[in-house]
């Protein structure tokens, strides 16, 4: 199928030409993590870059059909010359649909984001694109052992940003045949738009329906104290554990204050990669609250549900980055963290001097507790359970499961902790993740962006390009002797 191809524009000689990046990625406009965070890079960074979307969908309802978005870009983030295009696909594309948007949108650079064994065509075809434009990738694995059989995709990038720290150390230790510059593995976070999440107070303008809605949730489900999780009901994010660890903290409250919780769960009921968790709630824990929201619901109505939470829980076997934690330190709420991949920046370990963490090839990650000394906004709970789980696509990555029992004692130990001290505490988590030594910020990811593509830019090299001879004019050459 043939892509929507757009209109010519007027071009303006007078004006610097911005770089274009062609991103590979799901559908910006989609609710999906990687869409939420394609669109918050590509807002931040469109003043710098034109930008070119091949945004991918399961069975995308606008497929082979294009989109100009720039209007809408430049009126939401008051960038006058803002430049966005969106070509969605079902699926995640093919050689031939690249090769029309090279061909028609003529990028500076392709920026891959999300797992690289979905665009596997992509790499097949690497050396054709490197000896033009630079591949560039922002890279989300979140795992060990290592993944040497990432080495490939590694190595076809001209740049991998990564979302955490650990995921930063892996690829650093994948690309051992071909060790990559230091300008080209980067640590990028994702990062939280401020505008969007934030801790609600009398001077926010929708402090009078927040407090109404956070009224008529209390008055309907009688509670006090509200432990929030929103996540896919699939089984690495473990939402029957977490409903089995409420249970537990449930059971060691008196029943008169155990019947004045909530757990709160924003995601689908049933999910075929998942559970039914109404099934669950009723066989193990029927006689305490578990609410469900399960429509859509915007930023704003996200917002709402962080800062109404006590805290907001992630105990995820492995997780690259975990956005629920970081947004949640956005909006001043404390966290509950799994000590696994990339949650485990969230908990901001110290070593025996007081500096966060580094993840080096002796110590790949903190999943045992070397280091217990944690920042004040998070309880996390460690693994204690590490298992090796594998398919032909992922040959093996471990699987850090948290027992259900120490979930209910941290959970505990926000509970009896005093509310205003909570906020204390989740108020520190905001100022960190607004911070210059997190990055957790939609600035601070945007600025990084920009820092590392230009840095790539300047410094990557195209491949090589070789000519295509016929076998009888090498037959040809070496008989009049001539070398080729």
């Amino acid at each position: 199928m043939s892509l929507q191809l757009p209109k010519l524009k007027k071009i303006n000689p007078d004006k610097p030409k911005k770089k274009k990046i062609l991103l590979l990625s799901d559908d910006l406009r989609m609710f999906s993590g990687i869409g939420t965070m394609s669109k918050e890079f590509v807002f931040g960074t469109a003043n710098k870059y034109d930008w070119v979307q091949l945004g991918a969908a399961v069975k995308h309802p606008d497929h082979g059909k294009m989109f100009d978005i720039s209007t809408n870009v430049q009126k939401e983030t008051g960038i006058s010359d803002a430049s966005v295009k969106v070509y969605p696909w079902s699926g995640y594309g093919d050689a031939n649909i690249l090769r029309q948007l090279l061909e028609v949108e003529r990028p500076d650079a392709i920026l891959h984001f999300t797992d690289p064994r979905f665009w596997g065509w992509l790499y097949d075809i690497e050396h054709e694109i490197r000896q033009n434009i630079p591949i560039m990738y922002y890279n989300i694995w979140d795992d060990l052992p290592y993944p040497l059989w990432n080495e490939p995709f590694y190595d076809s990038c001209d740049l991998i940003m990564n979302i955490s720290r650990q995921t930063n150390n892996l690829v650093k230790n994948v690309c051992r045949s071909f060790p990559k510059p230091d300008w080209a593995v980067q640590w990028v976070p994702h990062g939280i738009n401020e505008k969007t999440t934030y801790p609600l107070t009398e001077l926010s303008i929708d402090w009078n329906d927040y407090q109404k809605m956070v009224k008529e949730f209390k008055a309907v489900n009688e509670c006090d104290f509200i432990i929030f999780w929103t996540n896919r009901n699939i089984r690495r994010k473990q939402p029957g554990d977490l409903i089995l660890s409420y249970k537990h903290f449930c059971d060691q409250l008196p029943k008169e204050k155990a019947k004045r919780c909530v757990l709160f769960m924003h995601t689908q009921i049933s999910d075929n990669n998942g559970t039914d968790l109404s099934a669950v709630h009723q066989a193990l824990c029927p006689d305490y609250k578990v609410v469900f929201s399960t429509g859509g619901i915007d930023r704003k109505q996200l917002n709402w549900y962080y800062n109404m939470a006590d805290v907001t829980v992630n105990i995820a076997s492995n997780e690259g980055f975990g956005l629920s934690h970081a947004e949640s330190l956005m909006a001043g709420t404390p966290i509950i963290n799994n000590v696994t991949g990339g949650l485990q920046d969230g908990c901001r370990f110290e070593d025996e001097n007081g500096d966060w963490i580094e993840f080096t090839t002796d110590f790949p990650t903190n999943h045992n507790g070397t280091y217990k000394k944690h920042a004040k906004w998070v309880k996390p709970v460690f693994p204690t359970n590490r298992s090796l789980q594998g398919s032909p696509m992922t040959p093996y990555i471990f699987d850090d499961r948290c027992d259900f029992k120490d979930v209910a004692d941290a959970i505990k130990y926000w509970y009896d902790m005093p509310k205003e001290e909570r906020n204390v505490c989740g108020m520190a988590g905001h100022e960190w993740v607004c911070g210059n030594e997190s990055n957790m910020s939609a600035r601070k990811m945007s600025e990084r962006f920009i820092e590392c593509i230009d840095d790539c830019l300047e410094k990557w090299t195209p491949r090589k390009k070789f000519t295509m001879y016929k076998i009888e004019q090498l037959e040809k050459n070496e008989k009049s002797g001539v070398i080729v």
